[in-house]
């Protein structure tokens, strides 16, 4: 099912695990707010494919990826997608200085490259907190930027 020219349903919940990960309604929504409101603005504003790695995750899906508790988790909620390119740093900036958002995360990596950006996006009530992610003794730390 496609939700913009560039982004399926599919790509937004597809996991490599044997989990169910199926959205509700109100996920589905949520998710065609995020293509429609960031993603495909993005991909439009970048020209060239941008690779989903995670989107939407079932509570089962993200406790095995070891994500937030599902309450807070962004990607339980249908407002959120790791995304990979080949320039993350890149895109990174793109979407911080020309787009809404509500959280945009540098995750792992280094000072030149994360490893993939996390962007979430809300229809209203967006924060623009930018953090990075670094792992410390095999825990997450997440740093504020701005």
């Amino acid at each position: 099912m496609n939700l913009s020219k560039n982004f399926t349903l599919e790509e937004l919940t597809r996991t490599n695990l044997t989990l169910p990960n199926i959205p509700s309604e109100s996920e589905k929504a949520k998710l065609a707010e995020l293509v429609n409101g960031l993603l495909q603005p993005l991909r439009d504003k970048w020209g060239k494919p941008i690779n989903v790695t995670s989107g939407f995750r079932s509570s089962a899906v993200n406790k095995e990826q070891g994500g937030s508790i599902k309450p807070l988790s962004q990607h339980c909620k249908g407002e959120a997608a790791d995304l990979e390119t080949d320039d993350n740093a890149h895109l990174f900036h793109l979407i911080c200085e020309h787009f809404d958002f509500d959280q945009l995360i540098w995750e792992s990596g280094n000072d030149l490259q994360p490893d993939w950006v996390h962007v979430s996006y809300k229809t209203k009530g967006n924060r623009k907190q930018v953090l990075r992610m670094t792992v410390v003794k095999g825990k997450k730390r997440y740093t504020v930027i701005s």
